[in-house]
């Protein structure tokens, strides 16, 4: 028998027992005075209580056949538990608000009829309109403004308010909508909202009065971390993704080098650059290409190692064309998408899943960036103890010197800095029996949303904590990510001994360590593609001074040394794309959709 109801009422409880009772009743008095009975139901979509609320929401769904009862056993997000409500609704027109009733009920009739009757596709109250009435203090109303100004800004849309939690939508437009939603807690309105009007549906948003109840903090996790995270997803989504291809992504690549390189010509004369470059010895040149293609297979012991922690296996050559190829694609396309081909080529070819193959790859970053910054702190260190003047002769050049030198040094040092510190923290609490993740998140914040990013946290935590309590495990990891880091200094070494500088070896070899070292940590923002002058300009600040080597032949020694490593990068990544038969475009479309399904997948665990 087809159901008589039209308009199904979602109402969102979470931990409601003191109010809920009071919120039914007032919707179902308000509902009579416009719809005739039997048309419509009120559904209490009850997100894994953890008090009596469920206990009431089954009673009043007993005592009246308008109220349905939706229980869930897991917290699921209040996003996630309005489409779970939603799709058991009988309604064709699907309505909700939140329960504290904060928006005037008096709005109701309007909110409904603007669907069922008007023929918009999706209506909006706005607390932002110029009729609205929204007693709003200043705590609340600034962070509101400025958190919608931001998603017109990046997402586009039209409408004041996106947060306003009184909002209604025709089944139809739910239904081609819901798949396309990602986020399953706060920011689902909004998103909601913006794709609704990316797909041309018909969105009205009109003026209501609007009266703050409950709680009206700003939540750190919540407002700052997730809500500005998923703008940013969304905005990369909407508007970035489809405008990447290969050809975009390696035209806009060579632009930033070649606009990298150009801004080194205010402070060096180019052709003084290239004449040193031209005088280099080219047998030795093609040898350092060599001696840097040796560090390869390491780092796919490494990484069956790292896999083998999280128990999964494979073979070195395998592993090894795959970090070629995820390598090489970080070169190629912008904000480092490289790493997801990783994880994407890892589960077409091993079928390793998505989560674990992205934790494998943060493990291994993790060694890198500690590696890389333990081998400048021991230089530095060195310096300041055995020659201080040398040290202070860095110090001026610092001071004085160019400009990318002194970015690439400030954004080494933090870097090098943040890895030492979380790597530290990891360690030391691998055997502990305490959650410090989830103490410190639940300090900051009570919402649901801390709990999705205490889940993410914790999994790449939990991770890096695995390798970190076997001892033997970590000291082979350690132990390789040493040895892969040094063949890149030795590199280094066999390109300045091709500009045939003349410096002892024990120099040559302490800059090189500190240079590769801190040009490494330079590159990891995705500031330019491949590090492209950030590397260069900290690594040529770092050799003028501590060596009497002039600036056009360190900053030639840098170029050289870069463009080897990218080069044996790029040719390895060909030859394992074309052995792998794996295309770049397709894995960066597929990990970004893998990528989705673990955050979708971490915030129900």
């Amino acid at each position: 028998m087809e159901s008589d109801v039209a308009v199904s009422v979602v109402l969102p409880a979470y931990n409601e027992e003191d109010t809920i009772e009071r919120t039914v009743a007032e919707t179902l008095d308000r509902l009579e005075t416009f719809l005739p009975r039997g048309s419509f139901e009120v559904i209490v979509a009850e997100d894994g209580c953890a008090d009596r609320t469920p206990e009431i929401a089954t009673r009043l769904a007993n005592e009246d056949d308008r109220v349905r009862h939706v229980h869930s056993d897991q917290r699921l997000g209040r996003g996630a538990a309005l489409e779970y409500a939603f799709q058991r609704a009988e309604g064709e027109t699907l309505v909700y608000f939140d329960t504290d009733l904060a928006t005037d009920m008096a709005h109701l009739e309007e909110l409904i009829e603007s669907v069922r009757t008007e023929g918009y596709d999706v209506a909006t109250g706005s607390r932002w309109l110029p009729d609205s009435q929204a007693d709003r203090p200043k705590k609340r109303g600034i962070p509101s403004l400025g958190y919608n100004t931001l998603v017109r800004l990046f997402l586009r849309s039209d409408l004041q308010d996106h947060q306003c939690g009184f909002k209604a939508i025709n089944r139809e437009a739910f239904e081609a909508l819901v798949d396309e939603v990602e986020d399953e807690h706060w920011f689902w309105d909004t998103e909601l909202l913006v794709r609704a009007q990316r797909r041309g549906f018909d969105v009205t948003e009109f003026p209501v009065s609007w009266t703050p109840k409950g709680d009206s903090k700003v939540d750190l996790v919540r407002d700052v971390f997730g809500m500005g995270s998923q703008i940013m997803r969304t905005f990369w989504q909407l508007s970035v993704s489809p405008r990447i291809t290969r050809t975009r992504s390696m035209a806009a690549g060579t632009v930033l080098v070649i606009v990298a390189l150009a801004l080194m010509t205010v402070y060096l004369d180019p052709s003084t650059v290239l004449a040193e470059m031209r005088g280099a010895d080219p047998l030795l040149i093609v040898l350092s290409g060599l001696v840097y293609l040796t560090s390869w297979p390491l780092r796919g012991y490494r990484y069956r190692d790292i896999l083998a922690e999280l128990g999964f296996s494979s073979d070195v050559g395998f592993l090894t064309g795959a970090i070629f190829i995820s390598q090489t694609g970080n070169l190629v396309f912008p904000a480092r998408l490289g790493d997801g081909i990783r994880a994407y080529v890892m589960k077409a070819r091993r079928t390793i899943p998505y989560p674990s193959g992205f934790a494998s790859l943060a493990v291994e970053r993790v060694f890198d960036l500690l590696t890389i910054a333990a081998l400048a702190g021991v230089m530095l260190v060195g310096l300041a103890v055995g020659d201080p003047a040398r040290l202070a002769g860095l110090s001026a050049e610092l001071t004085n010197g160019r400009e990318s030198g002194r970015l690439g040094l400030l954004v080494a040092a933090g870097v090098g800095l943040a890895a030492i510190a979380v790597t530290a923290v990891i360690v030391l609490t691998a055997r502990s029996e305490q959650n410090y993740v989830r103490d410190v998140l639940t300090r900051l914040s009570d919402d649901a949303y801390a709990e999705y990013v205490a889940g993410v946290i914790e999994s790449f935590v939990g991770d890096v904590q695995r390798i970190a309590s076997d001892s033997r495990a970590f000291a082979r990891v350690a132990a390789s990510s040493v040895l892969i880091w040094t063949i890149d200094v030795v590199t280094a070494i066999v390109v300045f001994a091709a500009f045939d500088v003349s410096l002892s070896i024990v120099t040559l070899g302490v800059v090189c360590f500190f240079a590769v070292s801190v040009g490494n940590l330079a590159k990891v923002l995705p500031l330019s593609p491949g590090g492209v002058g950030l590397y260069e300009g900290a690594f040529t600040l770092i050799v003028v001074g501590l060596t009497p080597v002039g600036a056009a032949v360190a900053l030639g020694v840098a170029i050289v040394d870069h463009a080897v490593k990218n080069a044996v990068t790029i040719v390895g990544g060909l030859v394992s794309m074309a052995w792998l038969n794996v295309s770049l475009t397709t894995a960066v479309e597929e990990s970004a959709e893998a990528e989705g399904s673990v955050e979708s997948a971490a915030c129900q665990d």
